[in-house]
């Protein structure tokens, strides 16, 4: 079981690294099955979307360790991390999966809190008197 192709996929503050395996089909984030990490059906649609779109569903087996961020931007690094690795796998899938725009590194972040403001843009609350 160490014959693998590996990648690292890259959301907001998020990082996944993923290793995928010739197998039956299975994902494990962190040690669980995805349906247990990721409970919401639409990061569970995330996540299988460049393996539905190769129509390589049952063909993997893909094991990710996911840190930093939130649970979505946890899907979101997943899915490019699945994407670069089948891409590593087989270049002519690069074709399908561009165009989808799952290989693109989606670069926005949280804005920085500016000082002298409530937020990145938000000011505080004018009062004429």
């Amino acid at each position: 079981m160490s014959d693998f192709t590996y990648a690292t996929g890259k959301r907001k503050n998020a990082i996944s690294r993923t290793r995928l395996y010739a197998g039956t089909g299975q994902i494990t984030v962190n040690g669980r099955p995805f349906e247990d990490y990721f409970p919401r059906k639409t990061l569970q649609m995330v996540v299988q979307q460049p393996l539905k779109l190769v129509k390589m569903l049952e063909r993997f087996d893909i094991k990710a360790n996911c840190s930093g961020g939130g649970v979505s931007g946890q899907a979101e690094a997943l899915r490019h991390g699945i994407s670069r690795a089948l891409c590593a796998l087989d270049p002519e899938l690069r074709a399908v999966l561009k165009p989808a725009g799952l290989l693109t590194r989606d670069a926005r972040k949280k804005e920085r809190k500016k000082y002298g403001l409530r937020g990145a843009r938000a000011s505080f609350q004018f009062s004429k008197r």
